[in-house]
Protein backbone atom coordinates (compact mmCIF):
# COMPACT_ATOMS: atom_id res chain seq x y z
CA UNK A 1 0.00 0.00 0.00
CA UNK A 2 1.30 3.75 -0.97
CA UNK A 3 1.67 5.63 2.50
CA UNK A 4 0.61 9.36 1.74
CA UNK A 5 1.34 12.20 4.21
CA UNK A 6 -1.18 14.57 4.61
CA UNK A 7 -0.07 17.82 5.93
CA UNK A 8 -3.46 20.22 6.85
CA UNK A 9 -4.54 22.09 10.05
CA UNK A 10 -8.43 22.12 9.00
CA UNK A 11 -9.98 19.31 11.06
CA UNK A 12 -12.38 19.06 8.53
CA UNK A 13 -10.50 18.65 5.77
CA UNK A 14 -8.39 16.29 7.68
CA UNK A 15 -11.38 13.85 8.44
CA UNK A 16 -12.87 13.99 4.47
CA UNK A 17 -9.32 13.22 3.23
CA UNK A 18 -8.35 10.95 5.10
CA UNK A 19 -11.54 8.69 4.79
CA UNK A 20 -11.61 9.27 0.87
CA UNK A 21 -8.03 8.49 0.66
CA UNK A 22 -7.99 5.23 2.64
CA UNK A 23 -10.95 4.11 1.06
CA UNK A 24 -9.16 3.93 -2.28
CA UNK A 25 -6.72 1.87 -0.57
CA UNK A 26 -4.02 4.26 0.88
CA UNK A 27 -2.24 4.46 4.13
CA UNK A 28 -2.30 7.98 5.46
CA UNK A 29 -0.41 10.10 8.06
CA UNK A 30 -1.51 13.46 9.08
CA UNK A 31 0.70 16.38 10.18
CA UNK A 32 -0.79 19.51 11.13
CA UNK A 33 1.99 22.22 10.97
CA UNK A 34 4.49 22.80 8.83
CA UNK A 35 7.36 21.82 11.47
CA UNK A 36 5.25 18.43 12.17
CA UNK A 37 4.89 17.47 8.61
CA UNK A 38 8.57 17.90 8.07
CA UNK A 39 9.84 15.74 10.85
CA UNK A 40 7.03 13.37 9.98
CA UNK A 41 8.02 13.40 5.94
CA UNK A 42 11.76 12.78 6.87
CA UNK A 43 10.59 9.77 9.38
CA UNK A 44 8.26 8.46 7.10
CA UNK A 45 9.38 8.69 3.37
CA UNK A 46 5.77 8.54 2.55
CA UNK A 47 4.88 8.00 -1.28
CA UNK A 48 3.33 11.65 -1.78
CA UNK A 49 2.56 14.64 0.43
CA UNK A 50 -0.48 16.43 0.30
CA UNK A 51 0.27 19.89 1.29
CA UNK A 52 -1.83 22.68 2.22
CA UNK A 53 -0.26 26.59 2.30
CA UNK A 54 -1.54 28.26 4.84
CA UNK A 55 -0.20 26.20 7.96
CA UNK A 56 1.22 27.20 11.79
CA UNK A 57 4.77 26.32 12.50
CA UNK A 58 6.18 27.21 8.95
CA UNK A 59 3.96 27.32 5.37
CA UNK A 60 3.35 24.78 2.98
CA UNK A 61 5.82 26.77 0.86
CA UNK A 62 8.46 26.82 3.55
CA UNK A 63 8.34 22.99 3.82
CA UNK A 64 8.15 22.19 0.11
CA UNK A 65 11.19 24.37 -0.47
CA UNK A 66 13.01 22.24 2.60
CA UNK A 67 11.78 19.06 1.03
CA UNK A 68 13.34 20.14 -2.41
CA UNK A 69 16.83 21.19 -0.67
CA UNK A 70 17.16 17.65 0.59
CA UNK A 71 18.31 14.60 -1.43
CA UNK A 72 16.56 11.86 0.77
CA UNK A 73 13.14 13.86 0.20
CA UNK A 74 13.46 15.49 -3.11
CA UNK A 75 11.85 12.57 -5.06
CA UNK A 76 8.57 12.76 -3.44
CA UNK A 77 5.73 13.92 -5.33
CA UNK A 78 4.08 16.84 -3.61
CA UNK A 79 0.73 17.58 -4.16
CA UNK A 80 -0.58 21.64 -3.10
CA UNK A 81 -3.89 21.51 -1.82
CA UNK A 82 -4.74 25.18 -1.13
CA UNK A 83 -7.57 27.87 -1.14
CA UNK A 84 -4.95 30.11 -2.50
CA UNK A 85 -5.59 30.02 -5.98
CA UNK A 86 -3.96 33.30 -7.38
CA UNK A 87 -1.82 32.73 -9.95
CA UNK A 88 1.33 33.95 -8.18
CA UNK A 89 0.86 31.38 -5.64
CA UNK A 90 0.49 28.48 -7.96
CA UNK A 91 3.53 29.79 -10.09
CA UNK A 92 5.79 29.89 -7.03
CA UNK A 93 4.32 26.25 -5.77
CA UNK A 94 5.27 25.03 -9.50
CA UNK A 95 8.54 26.59 -9.28
CA UNK A 96 9.40 25.52 -5.87
CA UNK A 97 8.89 21.91 -7.30
CA UNK A 98 5.44 20.93 -6.44
CA UNK A 99 4.18 18.23 -8.69
CA UNK A 100 0.18 19.52 -8.74
CA UNK A 101 -1.07 22.27 -7.42
CA UNK A 102 -4.76 21.91 -6.78
CA UNK A 103 -7.14 24.60 -5.43
CA UNK A 104 -9.74 23.16 -2.68
CA UNK A 105 -13.02 25.08 -4.32
CA UNK A 106 -11.82 23.60 -8.39
CA UNK A 107 -12.08 19.74 -6.97
CA UNK A 108 -13.99 17.70 -5.32
CA UNK A 109 -12.21 15.25 -2.48
CA UNK A 110 -12.63 12.26 -5.01
CA UNK A 111 -11.32 14.21 -8.00
CA UNK A 112 -8.27 14.79 -5.49
CA UNK A 113 -8.00 11.31 -5.25
CA UNK A 114 -8.03 10.70 -8.87
CA UNK A 115 -5.38 12.92 -9.71
CA UNK A 116 -2.71 11.02 -6.50
CA UNK A 117 -3.62 8.11 -8.25
CA UNK A 118 -2.78 9.31 -11.29
CA UNK A 119 0.75 10.57 -9.86
CA UNK A 120 1.26 7.62 -8.52
CA UNK A 121 1.14 5.29 -11.28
Amino acid sequence: MKLILLVEDDPLMVDIYMTKLKEAGFLVEVASSGKEGFQKIQNLKPDLLILDIVLPEGSGLELLGKIKLSPALQNIPVVILSNLGQRAEVEEGLRLGATKYLIKAHFTPSEVVKEIKEILK
